[in-house]
């Protein structure tokens, strides 16, 4: 097994010969965002399974102790120029109806696979969920609660928002159902910027959503902001980011901007004067953040230590093992088998695969997917643990696979070797430097068989 044929695959030379570690390290760095994986396997190694796995299995042969819920409403006002996500812009409420139709059977067919077992975690993501009308955001809650078996007094429930869609019978039906966590995109609080990544937003919404969502008092207020934007310079950045904190949000994620072949802005679009500034961007919000009390989570979360659930929680593991997906879009992790429905950016092709699951009667199989290797599972353990503060504890690698990490995988002494990680007694973890360079370790980390699904992978 090796790790690194991305950058070298001969890593014992690496390692005996400091020059060629020095030009590694400087490849690793030379691309900090060359990938974002927020999973792994990423999507696009999906592929349709030869023979449909069914559910009842599945989920049978499921050891996570407890569940994470998650409904996708792959529905916004307006598709971003960054987002490469699952998502239409469709604002009629006669096709947001039809879709809660088809999640509620959904749930209804799953609910005997998955009630056996508690829901740790409720998430309701998209899109932009609050696009929905008041009644059917409230019908989600009532699905979780009565067809799926979710207490909303033993579950961490976090919602996604967007500035406009935050009105006041919204949030009254989000407290009500106990919600802790609200996430709003905010990217920008400069016009000018927003409207450089298509987004149709302006200053005085934001701050008249950001006002509102105070008054509620919600346990956490998540709000996410994108770094590396057209035009944006480390003034402008901060200014954002400052404006930002001034609503003492409990939790601030930084994104910095990426773009591929099919967002609507470009990839050339980033760099101003042929340079690439997002490490800068990034350096100084990471330095703001930590010098005004928030602590750093991973490359993205920065979160004051009091930014948790007041509930008595159900346990839930760092894996996103257990992870339930409904609605179209959506993932679901068992251990050994990841699936979904199909994955695309482009309109048309979205639309017909979410037509398709309005008008499907069974939702009772896996069709698309992954299967997990050993190996894969193995990657996805290191990679789910390594990019975020807390570490890989190496004795609970042992625990899972009955081998060592390093002897397994030695490529990793390269980051212990270039100063982008560290070992402890039981815990591998990165350093700052690491940190920063999170996207680029996260790619190292992808296998050859799933860089090659990736790759070969025809986006819709």
């Amino acid at each position: 097994m090796t790790l690194s044929h991305t950058v070298d695959t001969n890593y014992s030379y690496i390692i005996e010969h400091p020059e060629a570690l020095r030009r590694w390290k400087e490849t690793i760095a030379s691309e900090p965002y060359k990938s974002y994986l927020y999973s792994y396997p990423h999507k696009t190694s999906y592929r349709e399974f030869e023979t449909k796995l069914p559910l009842s299995e599945l989920w049978s042969k499921e050891p996570a102790e407890s569940f994470f819920l998650y409904m996708h409403i792959p529905f916004c006002g307006a598709r971003c120029g960054f987002c490469n996500l699952f998502t239409l812009p469709d604002k009629s409420a006669d096709v947001h109806a039809q879709y809660v139709d088809a999640l509620e059977r959904q749930a209804e067919q799953w609910a005997p696979f998955i009630q056996n077992k508690p829901i740790a975690r409720f998430a309701i993501g998209g899109g932009t969920p609050t696009l929905l009308e008041p009644f059917q955001l409230d019908r989600l809650f009532r699905i979780a609660k009565e067809k799926v078996g979710m207490d909303p007094s033993r579950t961490s429930i976090s919602v996604e928002t967007s500035p406009e869609t935050v009105t006041i019978d919204r949030l009254d039906i989000l407290k009500s159902h106990q919600v802790d966590r609200v996430s709003m995109g905010i990217q920008s609080f400069i016009e000018a910027e927003a409207e450089a990544i298509y987004r149709p937003q302006k200053p005085l919404e934001v701050e008249r959503a950001l006002e509102q969502l105070k008054q509620y008092q919600f346990p956490i207020l998540n709000l996410d902001l994108i770094y590396g934007l057209p035009g944006q310079t480390v003034d402008s950045w901060l200014y954002s980011l400052d404006r930002a904190l001034s609503f003492e949000p409990g939790e601030i994620f930084i994104y910095p901007l990426y773009t591929r072949e099919h967002t609507i802005v470009k990839p050339e679009q980033i760099r101003q004067s042929g340079e690439d500034r997002r490490i800068l961007l990034y350096t100084a919000a990471r330095d703001r953040l930590l010098a005004q009390g928030y602590t750093q989570y991973s490359m993205r979360r920065f979160a004051r230590e009091e930014a948790s659930s007041n509930k008595p929680l159900f346990p839930y593991g760092c894996q996103e093992e257990g992870m339930i997906g409904l609605g179209c879009g959506a993932r679901s992790y068992t251990r050994n088998v990841h699936y979904s429905s199909r994955y695309s950016v482009g309109r048309s092709a979205t639309a017909s695969i979410i037509a398709d699951y309005v008008a499907a009667e069974n939702y009772s199989t896996a069709d698309y997917g992954i299967i997990l290797s050993d190996d894969e599972k193995k990657r996805r353990f290191i990679l789910k643990a390594l990019l975020h503060t807390e570490g890989l504890a190496l004795s609970s690698y042992v625990e899972r696979f009955g081998t060592q990490t390093l002897d397994d995988y030695p490529e990793l002494q390269l980051l212990v070797l270039t100063g982008l990680a560290c070992i402890e007694p039981d815990l591998l973890c990165l350093t700052h430097e690491g940190l920063m360079y999170s996207d680029a370790i996260g790619d190292w980390l992808i296998s050859a068989d799933i860089r090659s699904r990736m790759e070969s992978y025809v986006l819709l």
